[in-house]
């Protein structure tokens, strides 16, 4: 993993993201300190259990969110892709731990924000706290709509969702990474995908 100096934040994709929440201009935002991250594909971001208290946006590349168990067990919570932001809501708070692990599937650029940053601007700004208050929306309205897939929907369901809304991203998952986000074995994705087949 590398890191840049800090970055100006004038071409920040995580500025027009936030300022497009707001729906207007964000004052301060040219003060903005912004890292930019390279990973490679199998490379960790952060561990869980971790003080990581920032926010990241993919520029390029594919990461999984995931839990690793006791066991040695993986749970796949959500994938993260060109456009979309991320971050570990229980590491958002003074003295707060990550709840899981994130790793590159392919070579990945990011853009990393402190969230104590943002949280002091939206403290002093408005349209600071309209940004972060929409964007915490719209992460809620995602988790929602995940916990409902894996309470109603069965494993042919769920993948049939998943491939309906992400074609293209399906194609560039690891199969055991896609079986453990629909929580079924690789075998059962392989016959799932042979029924579901045209």
């Amino acid at each position: 993993m590398s890191f840049t100096k800090d970055k100006p934040a004038s071409d920040a994709l995580l500025l027009v993201l936030l300022q497009n929440l707001a729906g207007q201009p964000l004052p301060e935002s040219e003060g903005l300190k912004l890292k930019r991250v390279q990973l490679a594909a199998g490379q960790t971001l952060f561990e869980a259990d971790q003080p990581h208290p920032y926010v990241y946006l993919v520029r390029k590349g594919l990461l999984k969110l995931h839990y690793l168990l006791a066991n040695g067990d993986e749970w796949v919570k959500s994938f993260s892709h060109e456009g979309m932001f991320f971050g570990s809501l229980t590491a958002l708070k003074v003295g707060g731990l990550s709840s899981f692990e994130v790793m590159a599937l392919e070579d990945s650029e990011l853009e990393r924000v402190d969230y104590f940053e943002l949280e002091a601007l939206a403290a002093r700004h408005p349209t600071w706290l309209l940004a972060l208050y929409r964007a915490m929306q719209h992460f809620a309205a995602l988790k929602e709509a995940r916990e409902r897939e894996l309470l109603t929907l069965n494993p042919e369901q769920r993948y049939a969702a998943f491939a309906q809304a992400h074609a293209s991203l399906s194609e560039r998952l690891p199969k055991k990474d896609l079986a453990r986000y629909l929580g079924v074995t690789p075998v059962s994705l392989s016959r799932i995908r042979a029924r579901l087949r045209p």
